[in-house]
């Protein structure tokens, strides 16, 4: 009987390396998506509860904001221990109970990575702080103050003011790229390298499947110190910071996106590669070399998988030519490299409002601009509620959690309306998020987008992403393919994909009045089912409604 047994066991697939290429990854805020034990904070087992939703919903991945022992002066993005669960998310054990439903559903596991900067009080910088001469005295960016007392350089912080704190234990500045509590570690010391891959390693072995790699482009800085010089106005944008804050004032060549980082990113792709199917992601925040840092950090095969910049993140809307223009430029400077694309994320102000909110009929521009997202070439992340169609929660000033909306108010409001918790059931206590009061309330205006409002509903934006997302994972092409764009008038974008022998035409209109496509003399095209929009082709001819889309093969 056991021999018989041992046969009839089929070998467990090889995993595929390649799986991140085109994947959906599903971003969950863990504060925010569901509270397991009453205390108004989401947590890894109301994660862990929901995971067949996400499964559901047929992304391909997760990626979990961070869940670290953290001071939480950012929320996480402080971390004071990198190798254990802050109790308030639960534990290690919890992690892995997750790891494990999540691979049983087939979904892939990424976490978030934060290794620029550390909390003030992770041991790492007690240890840097406590003298000049102790073994980590050179962990962190250190620096003498100028004769006059004020700081080394001009270097900003993007949470505002300088980006350099007096410590008066040392009587030197140290630099801090976000808050004064999230220190910037030295990475030229290579100690400091090394401590953070045994991190990665410390990870990869309970199991996960990928990293997202918060600002990845801030792990260097020039040991020169020098000043930053000032941008011309008319090369200002608010892709990184908002338009209030004088970071944007500067062009800023010193204190980031340095030559260095590649050398460290090829350590960091030599450890994952000894796993056999893990890929990063990376952050790049730059404002004036976003597409081309993207460049640099994918290219080839000894890098990072994939990242993304601000480049649909940003406050400017959406249109046909941005498109056209942000993807053309990414394949001139990055012909092997990937990008991961989003329209929203715990750090920017959500699309549907954004974008949408002067929209005519909200909901069919929503939808388009997804099938759009999930359409084009590259990898895709979806936000925690974007599904449902949240809108950016306009807080009162007394309820905000983030330094960055208190220092910015109320010009800024920071960025605790696209974090408010995730709605279940429109008839449950806070949305069925908690039983308790959470940590930020929950807009009576979402509990109308609940999931338990918007199931079963075939008109409904989470019933079109389910449908969307079966369509896209039938066609190779949606993942892997090449893209080629068709020429489109106004507000309609138009390609073709092509895998193999695969090739898909796709055509939207982002505007509210109908338009239509010429495909060119001879190229008729025939439409594919399963995606929700109404079919509609003439010959050569493609016409589309007002917030249509279209899909077919050419005939």
């Amino acid at each position: 009987m056991q021999a018989a047994s041992r046969k009839a066991e089929a070998p467990l697939p090889a995993p595929d390396p390649d799986w991140w290429r085109g994947a959906v990854i599903y971003q969950i805020y863990p504060r925010s998506y569901q509270d397991s034990n009453g205390d108004g904070i989401g947590d890894l087992k109301g994660i862990i509860g929901r995971l067949s939703y996400i499964a559901d919903l047929g992304a391909d991945a997760i990626w979990i904001s961070p869940f670290f022992k953290s001071p939480m002066k950012d929320f996480g993005y402080d971390v004071s221990d990198y190798c254990d669960v802050d109790p308030m998310f639960g534990t290690l054990a919890d992690f892995d109970a997750l790891i494990a439903e999540a691979h049983r559903l087939g979904l892939k596991v990424m976490i978030d990575e934060v290794l620029s900067h550390t909390a003030d009080n992770h041991p790492w910088f007690q240890e840097s702080r406590s003298s000049r001469n102790n073994p980590k005295a050179d962990w962190y960016v250190w620096a003498d103050a100028r004769p006059d007392g004020t700081p080394p350089n001009n270097w900003l912080s993007i949470f505002g003011g300088s980006a350099w704190q007096w410590d008066t234990r040392r009587q030197q500045y140290y630099l801090h790229n976000f808050l004064a509590e999230q220190p910037d570690l030295n990475f030229h010391n290579a100690a400091v390298q090394d401590a953070l891959l045994d991190v990665t390693r410390f990870w990869l072995e309970r199991g996960v499947d990928g990293f997202r790699l918060d600002t990845i482009n801030f792990y260097f800085h020039s040991q020169g110190l020098e000043n930053n010089p000032a941008l011309p106005i008319e090369q200002r944008n608010d892709q990184t910071a908002p338009a209030v804050n004088p970071y944007n004032y500067q062009d800023h060549v010193y204190d980031k996106s340095r030559p260095e980082n590649l050398g460290f990113l090829e350590r960091f792709r030599a450890l994952l590669d000894e796993y056999p199917a893990v890929a990063a992601v990376g952050e790049v925040g730059d404002s004036q070399r976003g597409l081309e840092v993207v460049a640099a950090y994918t290219a080839g095969e000894n890098r990072v998988h994939m990242c993304y910049a601000f480049d649909f993140l940003a406050p400017e809307k959406i249109s046909a030519a941005k498109v056209r223009n942000v993807l053309e430029d990414f394949d001139k400077a990055a012909s092997d490299g990937w990008s991961c694309w989003a329209f929203s994320n715990h750090d920017v102000m959500r699309h549907a409002s954004r974008w949408g909110a002067g929209e005519p009929d909200r909901l069919a521009y929503l939808k388009v601009i997804s099938a759009l997202l999930m359409s084009l070439r590259g990898s895709v992340c979806i936000y925690q509620g974007e599904e449902l169609g949240l809108g950016e929660a306009d807080l009162a000033f007394e309820d905000l959690q983030d330094p960055y909306g208190i220092r910015f108010w109320p010009e800024f409001k920071g960025r605790d309306g696209c974090r408010t918790p995730m709605v279940w059931d429109a008839d449950a206590r806070n949305g069925g998020f908690s039983t308790a009061k959470p940590w930020l309330p929950v807009p009576r205006a979402h509990l109308a987008q609940a999931v338990s409002r918007q199931q079963d509903d075939q008109n409904s934006l989470l019933e079109h992403y389910r449908r969307f997302l079966a369509f896209r994972r039938s066609h190779p092409a949606f993942a892997k393919g090449d893209i080629t764009f068709l020429a489109g008038e106004g507000d309609v974008v138009a390609f073709t994909r092509r895998e193999g022998n695969e090739q898909i035409v796709c055509a939207f209109n982002l505007g509210s009045r109908p338009a239509a496509v010429d495909l060119g003399e001879g190229r008729a095209a025939q439409p594919l089912a399963g995606h929700g929009f109404a079919d509609a082709a003439e010959g050569n001819t493609i016409r589309l409604e007002s917030y249509g889309a279209w899909f077919g093969r050419f005939a």
